[in-house]
């Protein structure tokens, strides 16, 4: 259970391989002092910073940025040190930015396991003049290691903070200090999204209240066929608590009224207004505008608006079928009630009357026809500039936002996997967006599928393409995780991916070559399962610094092509298993494959089909919406025909990880 600390507050710390994970809503440094149990620093080579970022047992990152993440072995200490004091300051002389911290949303600190799980929360409320700021202590008690929330701010900066701690030569370390970040800044970057509140998840904008956290929106998305719940991703799904929104008043004066109120659990401070519609010409509905949804971040807005935008579509196609249906049953009742009567079935009178209920029917379908064709045009409009403004997470691998990527510092949202439309607006895509980390794998389906155009019927084609839509899955995967967060692996025992696989071994961003024959299959699958077993028994037992130490502890991809091809018993029994056991401890599964081949199998294999999210390598209405009852036509995510995209984003992620591992 996660201690929330206000100042001066303690937590014992059970583990002792920890991260310290840092949230500001603007670009600050991050460092870290060494001190004896009196507190005092003796000398430069006890204070981990940006030019210096490595200490023993500790690491700090090497530049400003707005989220940190901080390695701490409290093990590996040396027997002198009795203090670890995490220190944020803001970047000296950094144009346009906030001159103290009472200008910026409060920065909010976690203290948390390898595997994520948090330990102790800190949010720096009362913040005002200061530009640096003693965020916690990790000291040592009777050969025990607790956490204490500090909080304690110094108007003068890193140089002041520095000589209370009794470094001499604090002045000129802060100088360099601030160097070393000057020098970095061009690599400093903007606040990812933050750690988000549940709210409200509609498309307008929420009003300041008062009280209580909202809940969330009781409304969930459709999901696709064979899924319990809503679509993955949709805005229904549960999002976490959001540091830098709710904040405390500023501590009280000597000898004032102590204010009682939780600070993470006030809504005093909504989140800022999504950006304001250009005034619309009289009679004309609103011009659209990207973000407008609510949300802390633009990444969030433009995700609720995505979803929003889903559920417009899916509510006003819904309303022009039925409305439809309602005017074939008006007309066939009418018609009936004329041929019913034996008198009026013949002549002129019964002509008249099948042309007034033909006549009403066409109305009626007219009518509901151009109330779709207003709310199309509207949704055609704001896709129109949502599209351009998606961060690569959400964006089509043809958005000019691919070419200024960079390898993110924070993982997003969310992924997209594709499109969505309806056969009554073809035109009009929807982005498929799946929320991160995978809670369920992919299964790519090679087998023959009810595509669109029928074009596509050759096996030999579908394997292909399944193969590079599995490809463009896994190459976005590696671009939207840190350097050194992801991790995939390939399992093509027949060799048949070869050329698809191009962009992923040219580059260097596999763990490994792809494993060829029942030999490699098997290997790679031992890994796994190897993996799944330790992390689950640490998770399970509380002892997640217990693990091994060559352990990679990132998230893991596993693709495997030609399934069952290479696979015995024993392999069937480990695949199955990652597939359910996986996704919990970071081992997901993308599976390439014609369920067809796996016949022989009988029901064996129906829970691993079940399992897996079904996707196809051409457009095809397979994604079945239980909310309204439409079968959504889903079109895969892939390059364009002749572009660099894959390979200059994976050449940008191998350039990453190989930094990231020196």
């Amino acid at each position: 259970m996660t201690a929330e600390l206000v100042r001066g507050q303690n937590h014992p710390l059970s583990q002792a391989r920890l991260e310290i994970r840092v949230s500001a809503g603007t670009p600050i440094v991050a460092a870290a002092t060494l001190s004896d149990e009196n507190g005092k620093v003796h000398g430069v080579e006890r204070v981990a910073h940006p030019g210096a970022p490595t200490l023993p047992g500790l690491e700090v990152s090497r530049q400003a940025a707005a989220d940190h993440r901080l390695a701490v072995d409290l093990d590996a200490m040396p027997d002198t040190v009795h203090r670890v004091n995490v220190l944020l300051a803001l970047p000296v002389g950094t144009a346009g930015g906030p001159g103290r911290f009472g200008a910026v949303a409060a920065p909010f600190v976690a203290v948390t396991g390898l595997d994520g799980t948090e330990i102790a929360t800190f949010t720096l409320t009362g913040l005002e003049a200061e530009t640096a700021v003693v965020a916690l202590e990790l000291y040592r008690r009777q050969d025990a290691w607790k956490v204490r929330a500090v909080g304690q701010g110094y108007a003068g900066g890193l140089a002041d903070l520095l000589t209370d701690q009794g470094l001499p030569e604090a002045p000129r370390l802060a100088t360099a200090i601030n160097d070393a970040v000057a020098r970095g800044v061009a690599r400093s970057v903007a606040a990812p999204p933050p750690r988000t509140a549940d709210g409200d998840r509609t498309r307008q904008t929420a009003a300041p209240v008062l009280g209580p956290d909202p809940s969330g929106s009781p409304y969930g998305a459709p999901g696709p066929q064979g899924v319990t719940g809503p679509l993955p991703g949709s805005p229904a799904d549960p999002v976490p608590a959001d540091p830098s929104g709710p904040t405390q008043p500023a501590a009280p004066a000597a000898g004032g009224p102590i204010d009682y109120h939780h600070p993470r659990r006030r809504n005093a401070a909504p989140p800022p207004p999504p950006p304001a519609a250009p005034p619309a010409a009289p009679g004309q509905p609103a011009r659209p505008v990207a973000g407008d949804a609510t949300g802390w971040t633009m990444d969030e807005r433009l995700y609720n608006q995505v979803w929003g935008m889903f559920e417009d579509l899916a509510r006003t196609t819904a309303a022009y079928r039925s409305a439809v249906d309602f005017a074939d049953s008006r007309m066939e009742k009418e018609l009936e009630q004329v041929l019913s009567d034996p008198r009026s079935r013949i002549g002129g009178q019964a002509d008249a009357a099948r042309e007034a209920a033909r006549a009403k029917h066409a109305q009626l379908v007219d009518q509901a026809r151009q109330a779709l064709d207003r709310d199309v045009a509207q949704l055609t409009a704001e896709a129109g500039v949502v599209e351009p403004a998606l961060p690569p997470a959400y964006a089509r691998w043809d958005n000019p936002v691919w070419h200024g990527y960079r390898v993110p510092m924070e993982l997003p949202m969310a992924l997209r996997l594709g499109d969505l439309h309806l056969s009554e607006c073809a035109q009009l895509r929807i982005p498929l967006l799946m929320r991160l980390p995978l809670e369920r794998g992919l299964w790519i389906d090679s087998g023959r599928t009810g595509s669109l155009d029928g074009s596509f019927t050759d096996t030999h084609d579908m394997r292909r393409l399944a193969m590079e839509s599995a490809v463009g899955h896994a190459a976005r995967l590696l671009a939207v995780h840190p350097a050194g967060e992801y991790t995939v692996y390939v399992i093509d025992p027949a060799g048949t991916g070869t050329q698809a696989l191009a962009p992923l071994v040219q580059t260097g961003v596999l763990a490994a070559p792809p494993a060829l024959g029942a030999a490699g299959v098997a290997e790679v699958l031992a890994k796994l399962t190897q993996r799944v077993d330790l992390v689950q028994m640490a998770v399970r037992g509380g002892a997640a610094d217990a693990l091994p130490p060559g352990l990679d502890t990132s998230q893991h991809l596993l693709v495997v092509n030609d399934f069952p091809h290479g696979f015995d018993d024993r392999a069937v029994t480990q695949l199955r298993y990652l597939a359910d056991e996986g996704p919990a401890v970071g081992v997901h599964l993308m599976m390439v494959a014609d369920r067809e081949d796996a016949v022989g199998y009988g029901p064996l294999l129906d829970p691993l089909w079940r399992s897996l999210l079904r996707l196809t390598p051409v457009p095809d209405d397979h994604l079945a919406d239980p909310w309204v009852g439409h079968a959504w036509t889903y079109e895969p995510s892939l390059a364009p025909p002749g572009s660099q995209v894959l390979q200059q984003v994976l050449t940008q992620v191998a350039a990453a990880r190989r930094a990231w591992r020196r």
